[in-house]
């Protein structure tokens, strides 16, 4: 790693053993690589504060087909906001609900926007954002 840092870090023993626990079961090699992905966790994290910080991300979706206009109702949503929405992939769960998740890329005020006009609309029965970045400043 270039311009690497070396710094030390004082925790309890309990929570030591805690978190050599956690790592141990994610498959990491060291705490430094998880102490970087929990360091850019959070810095993806305060990406999203900023409503004009560019962005990506996925909105899951999981409703019933049944649902009297639904999947109309969302389709025209989805169409508004075209130039964010850069891929979907529908399936179905089972003869009565379906899964379909969005990938997006934008600001993220419009992000959240178009997450929150989607997982709120009547007959979603579970919708979820996930936030990520375009990974410009990660390293």
């Amino acid at each position: 790693m270039k311009d690497t840092i070396r710094f030390g870090i004082s925790m309890s023993t309990y929570l030591l053993h805690d978190f050599d626990r956690l790592i141990s079961k994610r498959g990491y090699k060291s705490r430094s690589e998880a102490i970087r992905d929990i360091i850019r966790e959070r810095l993806v994290d305060q990406e999203w504060f900023d409503p004009h910080k560019e962005t990506i991300g996925t909105i899951t979706l999981v409703y019933s087909h049944e649902v009297r206009e639904l999947a109309a109702v969302l389709t025209s949503l989805e169409h508004d906001y075209y130039k964010n929405i850069l891929s979907s992939m529908h399936i179905h769960l089972d003869p009565h609900n379906c899964l379909e998740v969005l990938i997006v890329r934008g600001k993220s005020g419009i992000i959240k926007k178009i997450a929150d006009r989607l997982t709120s609309t009547k007959g979603v029965r579970h919708g979820k954002l996930t936030m990520s970045t375009i990974g410009k400043k990660l390293t």
